[in-house]
């Protein structure tokens, strides 16, 4: 009989079957030179979302040295010398506050700066010397706002007349950023606009006017104007609202912050019944006008110059080589220098592009078991119990196989038309040494490296590593060469451990013994020995269940 030996060529097209695209052999390949558009495409947040958080966190106390007092405002009284006096005057319903021994001092409508200036004045017509006086603006006066239009929270809160509108907003739970404007936040009484807020401003410069607050006013928050979207590119993936229907392209981009690397600008116009796009270099921005309902994404659009590929292994030249875009394997080998050592005909390649393939496919399959095995149905409370254990079991090994990581290797095997393979920035090239070890893995007593004999057999190395563990699936190996190709090796019922004699091992050579999963018991025996062998052909690892 004749073991079903699968060549390097079979074993290069069963990798493409198991992960689509992540074996590239040459005929397949389809890289062209030509630019590259690079973007970062972020979900997008209005300008100024977080705006009201830290006003979350404290309250202001401070007082602005225009802040004008009135009626129900603090004012903390110290005298000392011939007449010693230490209270606390309230601002009365006529503007007043009332000194003993000096008499009513009208307060009201006096600015914080003159306030002590004001009182020693009156104190100085009753005591003109002898008598020191300070006097400070203790607490100001208790007010409560309405807060309404486009905000998270309308209704009605207190706080003092000194308070900022950020501070009321904040209470409110701030403006809502689907529908909320940034730009037009009115402060009203009695039906009059007394002020006009762009909070751009404060974001942007750290100014904002500040307006004295009386009891009953109102603050409302319109909806919001012009919105643009930008992302991509920019330090600020975020919505920008303007006023006036338009804003320059230009200045909504200083806004956001454009990276370095930026190039060009993609604008997609959405007034129209049909969407139109416009591409254009950022330098040629300068006159572009936004409209409402526009997106904006910033994209570097340049062509390749040089790639930098790194090379490990048997060789006596740099780590890292700087080659021009659209180089192949021979223009890479034409700067190695190889040793004695140096094992080229068995040269690998690995891309992370491929592995993050490898990955995809990988989970793909991970997630379509893991739904099985929590999908399964029970015909009574024993199989039940039997699919619940089998479930437990499946669940364990799909996390460890998440936690797998594929190499990415591109299998090059021993194609003639492997040299003219197209490099990739990033790209890693491994140049392995002459070995003469022969390395045994997977279910087997101890995993091991030995020297090549060249009488033994792949039985003789198994028995060399101890042997198969009770796990082991004699009727499965896989054979990973040099060069990074995989044999593949089943038999029949009818063969034992003296049917591996027939397979000639070479140096270099890992032995992958497969695990055994028992399909008496086991719901799902294909699907999760499909996933061992993707696990074990993408990372060179072989996991038991």
């Amino acid at each position: 009989m004749k073991l079903p030996l699968i060549s390097s060529t079979a074993a290069l097209m069963l990798s493409m079957a198991a992960y689509a695209n992540t074996a590239i052999p040459e005929s397949t390949e389809t890289e062209t030179v030509g630019p590259e558009l690079v973007e970062n495409v972020t979900q997008r947040t209005v300008f100024g979302q977080n705006l009201f958080d830290g006003f979350k966190q404290a309250e202001f106390k401070g007082f602005n040295p225009e802040y004008t007092l009135a009626i129900g405002d603090r004012v903390t009284l110290q005298m000392w010398g011939a007449y010693e006096v230490s209270v606390e005057l309230t601002v009365d319903a006529q503007g007043n506050v009332f000194i003993p021994q000096v008499g009513p001092v009208k307060l009201e409508g006096v600015a914080n700066r003159d306030l002590n200036q004001v009182i020693e004045k009156k104190v100085r017509s009753v005591y003109q010397k002898n008598v020191n006086v300070y006097a400070s603006l203790n607490a100001a006066e208790p007010v409560k706002l309405f807060v309404t239009g486009f905000v998270q929270s309308p209704g009605l809160y207190g706080g003092f007349s000194s308070d900022s509108i950020l501070a009321f907003l904040a209470k409110a739970g701030g403006i809502r950023p689907e529908s909320g404007s940034y730009l037009n936040v009115e402060l009203k009484r009695n039906g009059k606009t007394r002020a006009t807020f762009n909070l751009y401003e404060f974001l942007l410069t750290g100014t904002i006017e500040q307006i004295q607050l009386g009891d009953g006013d109102t603050l409302v928050v319109n909806t919001r104007q012009g919105v643009a979207a930008f992302d991509g590119l920019v330090e600020n993936p975020v919505q920008i609202e303007f006023a006036n229907g338009q804003t320059a392209l230009k200045d909504a981009l200083d806004m956001v912050g454009v990276l370095p690397e930026a190039t060009h600008v993609r604008i997609a116009r959405n007034q129209m019944a049909k969407r139109n796009v416009e591409y254009l270099p950022i330098a040629k921005t300068t006159d572009v006008q936004l409209q409402s309902g526009d997106e904006v994404t910033v994209v570097s659009d340049k062509m390749p110059g040089t790639i930098s590929v790194s090379v490990e292994g048997e060789h006596n030249g740099q780590a890292v080589y700087i080659l021009p875009y659209g180089s192949t394997i021979k223009d890479l080998m034409a700067r190695l220098s190889p040793n004695d050592r140096s094992n080229i005909e068995a040269m690998q390649l690995f891309r992370e592009s491929v592995a993050e393939r490898q990955k995809a496919m990988l989970d793909v399959q991970l997630k379509q078991l893991e739904q099985a095995a929590l999908s399964a149905r029970s015909k009574s409370i024993g199989e039940a119990n039997l699919r619940k254990a089998d479930a437990d079991s499946i669940l364990q090994f799909v996390e460890r196989a998440r936690q797998t990581k594929p190499r990415g290797q591109v299998l090059l095997g021993q194609n003639k038309t492997r040299m003219d393979v197209l490099l990739k920035d990033q790209d890693r090239v491994v140049i392995p040494n002459k070995t003469v070890l022969v390395q045994v893995h997977g279910e087997v007593m101890f995993p091991n490296a030995m020297v090549f004999d060249n009488g033994k057999t792949i039985a003789d190395y198994v028995s060399s590593a101890g042997g198969y563990s009770q796990k082991a699936d004699q009727s499965r190996v896989l054979i990973l060469h040099s060069d990074g190709t995989i044999s593949r090796i089943e038999y029949n019922d009818g063969w034992f451990s003296g049917g591996l004699a027939k397979y000639d091992v070479k140096p270099g050579d890992e032995i992958l013994v497969m695990p055994q999963v028992d399909e008496k018991t086991m719901q799902y025996t294909s699907d999760i020995m499909q996933v061992i062998y993707q696990v074990a052909m993408s990372t060179a690892v072989v996991l038991s269940l």
